[in-house]
């Protein structure tokens, strides 16, 4: 439309309110009304990827986020644009990722009354559930002063999703240019970390004091916090062994001195004290309860969200404050307290345990035989990523075995599929990371399952030349199933590879180990996105926790 001197229109208000807060790269499907929002972003130089379905463009936002630490937006038509997004988002409510994900919407004029207009749907009540805001602009007025409120609260506390819905009649309005009143973006948001209360630092290492076989659990939240060298220099001082959940790995080295992670079922069953650092206490960590760990331990819960303290067991002490401020609170007082050669036969039982485990282990990923057990790819892929490397891996098997075999070195280097168990995540998370990340090795490890769910997005990365290498455990299914009883489980040993070709992508089939290696190196090379499909065994079942006590 038209627009009258010295009027702007809200989509540009939308766009430039955006670049303003130095969001600087989008995922979107274009479509009525946010075709102009889309437009003015693009003019404003904000980064743009058009994907081929709306949840991978959430998906891609998440990848971009938790690789940068920063908020990346996804962008949806109304009604099944962006309901298309709600898989994308409930994965980065569960993941405490914070995207903004905004939604077209039909006319505001319009709504109510069930009068059946064009992709009419409450959109604001359909993200409620899995966003800690969900919102509606109701004026054009209030777009600037909305959005800032949106990524405030995403990246302020628990990170998290945020919704806002957009209605086009909003959007298409005008205004005087001169009486829009933009956020000022050094003052939009939170600068000072929440520090733990003195006498929670005392109490904690008073228990720490006490302690024979303590450990730290720590979480994503390290990373959102940017607690990582807070995280290692308690470590070091104090000498307590470390573990992360799935979604944490990296946070330190995991080739550290005190990271025996296969000893990691002993540590929990034996500690005495537990030190939870940002993290959620659910199914990931067994709840933080008996049979995962002892009933006797003594528990230290650190966490930025109140109602996480305590949430599935009662602790010792609570400690609310931001990952990194407490750390170095806890690493101040245990200075002159702790002497880390206390825990030394500790240290020593686990490092023991740790090294016989490894030794057997690597009897399995080095084995040769056909067909190829999935361990034995891990170990083709552990063995030839750089040290700073980013994964992606999503999947069923392959999520397990990865989660044993390949290690991760640097903060924000791992992402896996996540708490809620999406499938389909991994090549948009790839995506994402490659596109934050162009000078890093991506790597995306897939089931043949869960690549189908995202696979078209082969052809996102095509079009805007990113090179993401996926690599294919093509085992033929949904899951392993020795017993034959799984309904619907078998796929077939598809070739995937060609359709990647097909496509515009280096790829490749595989069925020797011996062939891995140098087909990674080619697809690197190739400066391509690239498939790497590799025919896995169907009969190998990795060992999984159960999730609830319920059974039939």
């Amino acid at each position: 439309m038209d627009e009258k001197p010295n009027q702007i229109s809200g989509a540009e208000i939308l766009a430039r309110t955006l670049k303003i807060l130095h969001i600087d790269t989008m995922f979107y499907i274009m479509g009525g009304p946010m075709l102009q929002v889309e437009s003015h972003c693009i003019k404003q130089g904000i980064r743009a990827i058009d994907v081929r379905h709306e949840q991978a463009g959430a998906m891609m936002a998440h990848g971009w986020g938790r690789s940068t630490n920063r908020v990346a937006v996804c962008m949806g038509c109304s009604g099944p644009g962006a309901t298309n997004m709600v898989t994308g988002v409930a994965t980065a409510w569960a993941d405490a990722v914070p995207v903004l994900a905004i939604g077209g919407a039909a006319p505001l004029a319009d709504l109510g009354g069930n009068r059946g207009i064009f992709q009419e749907i409450d959109q604001v009540a359909v993200f409620r559930p899995m966003t800690k805001m969900s919102e509606r602009v109701n004026h054009i007025r209030r777009i600037p002063d909305m959005v800032a409120t949106a990524l405030r609260v995403a990246t302020s506390g628990r990170p998290g999703p945020v919704y806002l819905d957009m209605p086009g009649d909003i959007l298409y309005q005008t205004m005087d240019a001169d009486k829009v009143v933009y956020p000022d973006p050094d003052r939009a948001f939170a600068k000072y970390r929440p520090h733990g209360a003195p006498e929670a630092i005392r109490e904690a290492v008073d228990l720490l004091a006490k302690a024979e076989r303590p450990i730290i659990l720590s979480g994503s939240g390290i990373l959102w916090s940017g607690a990582s060298e807070s995280l290692r220099r308690f470590v070091e001082q104090t000498g307590v062994p470390f573990y992360t959940t799935p979604q944490g790995r990296g946070v330190l080295p995991d080739d550290h001195d005190l990271a025996m992670l296969y000893a990691r079922s002993t540590a929990f069953q034996e500690a005495d004290l537990l030190i939870v650092a940002a993290t959620r206490s659910n199914y990931v960590n067994g709840h933080l309860s008996p049979p995962r760990f002892s009933a006797n331990a003594k528990i230290i819960q650190i966490n930025i969200d109140p109602q996480e303290i305590g949430l599935t067991r009662p602790c010792d002490v609570g400690i609310v404050g931001d990952a990194k401020a407490v750390l170095d609170q806890l690493a101040q007082e245990a200075a002159s307290r702790i002497d880390r050669a206390r825990y030394a036969p500790w240290v020593r039982k686990l490092a023991e345990i740790n090294t016989a485990k490894e030794r057997k282990a690597e009897q399995t990923l080095t084995s040769d035989a056909l067909p190829m057990h999935p361990l034995r790819l891990c170990k083709e892929v552990r063995d030839f990523l750089d040290r700073d490397a980013i994964l992606v891996v999503d999947g069923q098997e392959i999520l397990n075995y990865a989660r044993q075999s390949i290690p991760t070195f640097h903060p924000g280097h791992r992402i896996n599929s996540g708490t809620m168990g999406t499938m389909g995540t991994g090549l948009p998370f790839g995506i994402g990371a490659k596109l934050a990340h162009p000078d890093k090795q991506v790597l995306v490890l897939h089931g043949d399952g869960s690549f189908g769910m995202s696979a078209m997005e082969l052809d996102t990365a095509v079009r805007f030349k990113i090179p993401v290498v996926v690599v294919i455990s093509l085992n033929g299914g949904w899951t392993s199933d020795p017993e034959g009883v799984k309904p619907g489980r078998e796929l077939g040993f598809t070739r995937y590879d060609l359709m990647a070709a097909a496509l515009g992508c280096h790829a490749e089939y595989v069925e020797d180990p011996a062939q891995i290696r140098p087909a990674l190196e080619r697809a690197f090379k190739s400066g391509k996105p690239a498939v790497v499909n590799v025919k896995t065994d169907p009969m190998a079942r990795a060992a999984t926790a159960k999730f609830s006590s319920y059974t039939t």
